[in-house]
């Protein structure tokens, strides 16, 4: 099951990834990369968010980490089980998180295409904000204990990568507002760390 899924979703991983280089940015830059791609210098940190080429690839760029984190969380999951069968439930959420991660590879790929057209004008939120926070989301879907618990924070980044194409601001700071509650909620299930003794 594990080489199926992994195969089914690095297959279209490539093919977004063919389009991607298409249009000029790669998954995974870093700001330098982002900057030399798009011709354009990194944004400050204070400046508004998505409100240049170089922000929109930025952000397409924390999207498709967050699918890699997802990616190698599920795989991990289902790796311990190679000893013997995948129960029902954990086949399930596998499933279920391995067509959420190809949506959000999908979406961040549109915004690595038509990065020129998603620019939003007057967001109020600058992007160093932005980048933290889908930065915190790509490190509670590591560490998460349970892995159908990431569900809500998965749907949560669909839904900023949804409303980042739509060049809007108000759905964009909605999508920002869902998910930095999704990362609450996640904070406040996680086990407190264990005390040194």
């Amino acid at each position: 099951m594990a080489e199926q899924m992994n195969d089914k979703t690095m297959a279209g991983g490539d093919a977004g990834k063919g389009a991607v280089a298409g249009a000029g940015a790669g998954a995974g830059a870093g700001d330098g990369e982002v900057a030399a791609k798009t011709g354009a210098a990194p944004a400050p940190a204070g400046d508004n968010g998505l409100a240049s080429v170089a922000q929109i690839v930025e952000l397409a760029d924390q999207l498709s980490a967050c699918a890699d984190q997802l990616h190698e969380r599920i795989m991990r999951d289902i790796r311990a089980y190679e000893e013997g069968n995948v129960p029902y439930r954990v086949q399930t959420a596998a499933r279920t998180l391995l067509e959420d991660e190809l949506l959000l590879r999908q979406r961040a790929n549109g915004l690595y295409a038509d990065a020129a057209t998603y620019i939003v004008k007057s967001l109020g939120r600058p992007q160093q904000k932005l980048v933290a926070l889908t930065t915190a989301a790509a490190e509670k879907i590591r560490k998460i204990t349970l892995i159908g618990d990431v569900t809500g924070l998965v749907a949560g980044l669909l839904h900023l990568a949804g409303a980042a194409a739509t060049g809007q601001a108000v759905p964009v700071i909605m999508a920002l507002d869902n998910l930095h509650t999704q990362i609450k909620v996640l904070e406040s299930h996680q086990p407190p760390p264990a005390k040194p003794a």
